[in-house]
């Protein structure tokens, strides 16, 4: 069960009345800044410290929609800080502590400016206590697609690429911010609560259920998931040993089955490809159809909507040494995401009888890979490592010609040395971030011997369609 908040004294809550800034919001003088410098995303993200951890306490009622949240936040300062920004779009703030004492704050869009008793020096560890409550927002996107917090048939469902986490807990929300987590969710009985890493217990007293959850690995905010519904739950192992937990809705299965038999065989196929598995646990969560307009790379637990076929479900699981494990430092660098996820699938393709990644890339290259000559064109519109604005970071370019200039790298490389990036990649940035000149850097210290800048020119960075695919 949720640990009741403490009652506060009347002295005490108009003390903290009397420390609670309402204002402006403007950006005090050691604040570390109120965004990160994405190139796209330039509110998201705070300067001036590295979140370690997140401990979050949420309580969630679907009848009127009311989220009700104490998040712990431990950090540290990277600067000396007399103000500490935190994204939070929405939703109510009651109360905040830094270590203990009660703090000043203020909101103005989704900066939560936080203003401690007494300033922070540079490399001091910190704790800020925020509570919080309000019905959170679903997000809207650039690309019109939605995120943050979805309604669903039977709950809810929190998806967050690329700022959406903001909509349902405060922190520090860029990629290149990377924490690990601890988990409550108390909802009414009778619901499920499924979120990422393991589950640490359950507990059900007066008609409510609280659900607990730990991820021990470094995860960007982006990653994190929360799923509230009824589902049929399937727990198991590969066969390497690695446990499976997987949560399907009621409606879905028939359909989910195939999910739940294959996902095992899918992740050890991909070890053998791109090394040992990332996470202490694998699984999926399969929603239903509508709940979410896309399938998302939910650290090592992704969401579909709909039990995926086995292209979907194969990128997916790529997606959890490719974005989750190596994640991008900015949201300019999704290709290393995409493009990688996306050779997964020609890989697979590769290795089961199907096309070879070679026959893929001709298609493409050709103009008659997709059905519409539409997205055939759209394919050249912009270089895939940088996509001409927020609108596009999820664009053709960014998936299928990512994998083109993978394949270019094979293809230069040799398929043994690119056998060996693929899994030297992941290795030299486990739990890290990563940016596209890491990339080509690596890439030619790895092959010293070939010359790469074809490669980079014209199918990395070069606009429109390269005149010669040999």
């Amino acid at each position: 069960m949720r640990t009741p908040r403490p009652r506060r004294s009347v002295a005490a809550a108009l003390l903290a009345v009397a420390l609670t800034a309402c204002g402006s919001g403007s950006e005090p003088e050691g604040a570390g800044g109120s965004g990160a410098g994405d190139p796209y995303f330039p509110e998201a993200g705070n300067g001036g410290y590295d979140v370690t951890h997140y401990d979050l306490d949420l309580a969630y009622a679907p009848g009127d929609r009311r989220l009700t949240g104490t998040a712990a936040i431990d950090a540290r300062a990277t600067e000396d800080l007399t103000a500490v920004n935190l994204d939070l779009k929405g939703l109510h703030v009651d109360a905040v502590t830094v270590d203990g004492a009660a703090a000043r704050w203020s909101r103005e869009g989704q900066e939560l400016t936080v203003r401690p008793r007494d300033a922070l020096d540079r490399d001091v560890r910190f704790r800020v206590v925020v509570h919080y409550s309000g019905t959170p927002e679903t997000v809207t996107d650039p690309d019109g697609s939605e995120e943050g917090w979805l309604r669903t048939a039977d709950g809810a469902l929190a998806l967050g690429q690329p700022v959406g986490s903001m909509a349902w807990f405060p922190g520090n929300h860029h990629p290149s911010d990377k924490a690990t987590y601890a988990l409550a969710v108390t909802v009414p009985e009778g619901l499920r609560v499924v979120s990422n890493g393991e589950p640490a217990g359950e507990e059900t007293k007066d008609g409510r259920t609280t659900f607990r959850w730990r991820t021990g690995e470094p995860m960007a905010s982006y990653l994190a998931t929360v799923a509230i519904g009824r589902y049929d739950v399937h727990r198991g192992e590969t066969p390497g040993g690695l446990p499976v937990f997987t949560a399907v809705d009621p409606r879905q299965a028939a359909a989910g089955r195939a999910t739940v038999d294959l996902l095992p065989d899918v992740v050890e196929w991909a070890q053998r490809r791109f090394g040992p598995y990332p996470f202490s646990s694998t699984g999926a969560i399969v929603e239903r159809p509508g709940d979410a307009g896309y399938a998302l790379e939910t650290q090592n637990r992704p969401v579909f909507p709909g039990a995926p076929d086995t292209a979907l479900l194969v990128h997916e699981i790529a997606h959890q040494w490719y974005g989750d494990s190596v994640t991008p430092a900015t949201w300019r660098d999704m290709w290393l995401n995409e493009g990688f996820a996306t050779y997964a699938q020609w890989l697979w393709e590769e290795d089961h009888g199907g096309d070879s990644a070679q026959r893929t890339f001709d298609r493409l290259y050709a103009g008659s890979y997709f059905p519409d000559a539409g997205t055939n064109a759209a394919l050249w519109s912009f270089p895939p490592a940088d996509p001409p604005d927020a609108a596009h970071i999820s664009a053709t370019p960014v998936y299928w010609r990512g994998a083109m200039v993978l394949h270019m790298v094979r293809r230069t490389a040799g398929d043994d040395a690119f056998g060996r990036l693929l899994r030297g990649w992941a290795a030299e940035h486990r739990h890290g971030n990563a940016d596209t000149g890491d990339f080509t850097a690596y890439v030619e210290e790895s092959v010293p011997d070939k010359d790469f800048s074809r490669v980079w020119e014209e199918w990395l960075y070069g606009s429109g369609r390269p005149a010669d695919a040999a």
